[in-house]
């Protein structure tokens, strides 16, 4: 019988981690790495060259790569540079995101489009390349993040709110489609972390304190609360997990 533990190794697998410059996507990006992964670290407007850095100090393997996701074109490019570097993806990990805070009938146009391009369009591309990719292999994994706004409306923030719950919907269409095909894909709503997405809300003594009397493990989550979740996700542990999206907030769903 197989040990237990041995079902969230990774070794021999490539990962993808889009937006793994800082915060969730390298504490993800460092947790595959320990795990055995060969991992590609994304930067939107610079090389994930820190993250990158520090697996490979620790003794991991992890390569940086730099593309804009805001652009049509920019998950192709990044894809195409990954497998031009390492072959093949076995893992992605779409975490790439952005967010805009803006009363919903002052924000422009341009501005939803952006959010929409970053946090729901280039995670479908990345998707159907990283697919197209796994499915001759007949395995494959893809995690989504989600968010907290995936399931509420949220505040003065209608472009991320749409595409997380977008990105919700999207995690369900593709299992769907692709589980008999191998590949699981499931997403992670992360509740409130403290990254620089939150910075406004930390500094804000009211909204603040809200947040945290709401939050029943009564804290601001930090990045590596998110790297088990993301572990089990992409490893053969959760090979009968599929189309589901998997909370990581402290209690704040169940209150």
């Amino acid at each position: 019988m197989q040990n237990a533990l041995d079902l969230f190794r990774l070794d021999n697998k490539v990962a993808l981690v889009s937006g793994s410059a800082s915060g969730l996507g390298a504490a993800i990006a460092t947790a595959l790495a320990q795990a055995g992964a060969t991992v590609a670290c994304h930067g939107n407007r610079r090389p994930a060259d820190d993250t990158a850095a520090a697996i490979n100090a620790a003794g991991g393997k992890a390569h940086a790569f730099q593309a804009d996701l805001s652009a049509t074109d920019g998950a192709e490019h990044l894809f195409n540079q990954v497998l031009a570097s390492l072959s093949r993806v076995d893992i992605l990990i779409n975490n790439a995101g952005t967010i805009h805070r803006a009363a919903a009938e002052e924000v422009a146009l341009e501005d939803w489009d952006r959010v929409l391009q970053v946090n729901l369009t280039s995670p479908f591309q990345l998707s159907q390349l990283a697919a197209r990719n796994m499915i001759p292999r007949g395995h494959g994994k893809i995690v989504n993040i989600a968010s907290l706004l995936s399931f509420q409306g949220g505040i003065r923030v209608p472009a991320y709110s749409a595409s997380k719950g977008g990105i919700a919907q999207l995690t369900k269409a593709l299992a769907n489609e692709w589980a008999p095909k191998g590949i699981q894909v499931n997403a992670i709503a992360p509740g409130y972390f403290a990254t620089t997405n939150t910075e406004a809300l930390q500094a804000d003594e009211t909204r603040n304190r809200q947040i945290l009397e709401r939050i029943p493990a009564a804290r601001w989550g930090q990045p590596q609360d998110l790297a088990g979740a993301a572990l089990f996700l992409s490893s053969a542990a959760s090979d009968y997990v599929t189309g589901t999206i998997l909370t990581v907030d402290g209690g704040w769903m169940g209150r």
